[in-house]
């Protein structure tokens, strides 16, 4: 076989942006903006670096249209090109999202550059071969197709339509390796647009902000063409977004089309979907949930100090410490007008009642006047016979419970944060997280019951918390032992 087309383009390895911006243009005949349009965006090219000069696990968030796809295909090629031995996947919201990025690569590959001695054979519907040993494939969305898999590289493309147990199963399949007498780092690279505050591009998007991988965001400005300089903005449709930083922009969508897309959208999908400042909270519980408004220090002064808790084994137990000011003589008990912050949360699987309650013992936190907690735990545990409610008295605590709907408590937990009487200190993410993803089915617009996947657990520990708050007379648990 001939490689030596191939050990041509491989000794025009890039050695730095410019270089890389230089092939990218003259040998795949594409542009790639490298500055960003919109404050606090990232480049698309800033992505291609990545991929290319550290080729570590990264998060690609970009607007519908903004080039993701195109872009996972080009950094594809040039692991192709550059790193002999290579194995890629793709591996989409479906195989035909998979499909896509394939079929950018397989245009790439007619580029006069490679039409001689660069393909083992030809391309099929489903895997690309060089003739260096490179490969890539695709991989179908089902958990036993991604499991099977042990690859360098896998990119991922529209991850917010991934099902769960594909995503939690292609956690696993890749693998570091030295290619040439370099080490090629094993990478998982996440493309989407972000759907839902729930979906599971957020959580990949919060996950990576906690684990420091790096997160390429971009929208529908930085990849906008540059907007005539003659054109006025004072009467444009986008002005309110654009501010005139279209005039600098050098990407490739034009300016007129985006205008179009403007006025077909709505303001909360153009917000999520084209500028990618917000995901849509339309099924959320709490859409009036905005860290920047109720995540808080804790407000100075005495306090008096309250708790919720859900509990759990295989599920999580949670806990949440909150107190309120300390009222005057005219109001000596706190009521649903009363400020409440959220101090500390705590949340674990896999223990038992008393190891949970252990942990929170150890916590340098003021115990609480009572904690408020599901009624369920006033029923006798299967197999230690007493209830979860009596175990906590035995260990000192005053437990209270309050039956109440589900829809009465988050009503009333909304009223609250509606209110400005509910503020979360930047201690607790994994509240703030809760609250954000918190959600009814989309797919059953009719149900009312939230969704149990995750989010519920800390969500049910602040609404026994607030329920037990906001009514007048919570009975303590003690009558049902």
């Amino acid at each position: 076989m001939n490689v030596a087309p191939l050990r041509q383009l491989a000794q025009a390895r890039p050695a730095n942006d410019d270089q890389l911006d230089r092939f990218v243009r003259v040998v795949l005949g594409l542009r790639i903006a490298r500055t960003p349009v919109a404050p606090g965006s990232s480049a698309p090219f800033d992505y291609l670096r990545h991929a290319f000069f550290t080729g570590t696990d990264c998060v690609v968030w970009a607007n519908r249209g903004g080039g993701k796809t195109l872009l996972g295909a080009v950094a594809t090629l040039l692991d192709l090109i550059f790193t002999p031995g290579i194995q890629v996947r793709l591996l989409g919201g479906s195989l035909e999202q998979s499909a896509k990025m394939h079929e950018h690569l397989v245009r790439l590959l007619e580029r006069p550059a490679f039409r001689r001695g660069v393909l083992a054979q030809p391309p099929t519907r489903r895997r690309i071969a060089l003739a260096n040993g490179s490969a890539v494939e695709l991989l179908a969305q089902s958990p036993r197709s991604v499991r099977g898999t042990r690859v360098h590289k896998l990119r991922c493309d529209e991850v917010d339509e991934f099902k769960q147990d594909v995503w939690a199963a292609a956690q696993f399949v890749t693998r570091s390796d030295t290619l040439g007498g370099s080490t090629i780092p094993g990478a998982i690279e996440s493309f989407s647009t972000m759907h839902r505050p729930f979906g599971l591009m957020s959580r990949v998007v919060a996950d990576a902000s906690e684990t420091s991988i790096p997160v390429f965001r971009w929208g529908a400005l930085d990849v906008a063409a540059a907007c005539p300089p003659q054109r006025p903005c004072d009467r444009c449709e986008i002005q309110q977004d654009c501010q005139g930083l279209a005039k600098q922009a050098d990407g490739f969508v034009p300016i007129d089309d985006l205008i179009t897309q403007r006025r077909r959208a709505s303001d909360e999908t153009w917000q999520a979907e084209l500028l990618c400042h917000r995901p849509r909270h339309s099924d959320c519980v709490y859409p009036m949930f905005d860290p920047d408004t109720h995540v808080q220090s804790a407000p100075p002064g005495e306090r008096t100090w309250f708790a919720g808790m859900d509990f759990g084994v295989r599920d999580p137990t949670t806990f949440l410490w909150a107190s309120t000011p300390i009222t005057d003589d005219a109001s000596p008990r706190p009521g649903p007008d009363t400020p409440l912050h959220i101090h500390a949360e705590h949340r674990a699987t896999d223990l038992t009642l008393d190891a949970n309650l252990d942990r929170i013992a150890a916590r340098d936190l003021p115990a609480p006047r009572w904690i408020a907690i599901d009624p369920a735990g006033l029923a006798r545990n299967e197999q230690t016979g007493i209830s979860n409610a009596r175990r906590l008295r035995e260990r000192g605590l005053t437990p209270r419970a309050q039956r109440h709907g589900v829809l009465a408590g988050i009503e009333r937990v909304r009223r609250r944060l509606d209110r400005g009487l509910l503020t979360i200190d930047p201690a607790c993410p994994q509240l703030a997280r809760a609250l954000a993803e918190y959600h009814f089915d989309p797919d059953r617009p009719h149900q009312q019951t939230p969704v149990k996947d995750g989010p519920d657990h800390l969500a049910d520990a602040l609404r026994y918390l607030i329920n037990t708050l906001d009514t007048h007379h919570p009975a303590t648990c003690s009558s049902y032992l």
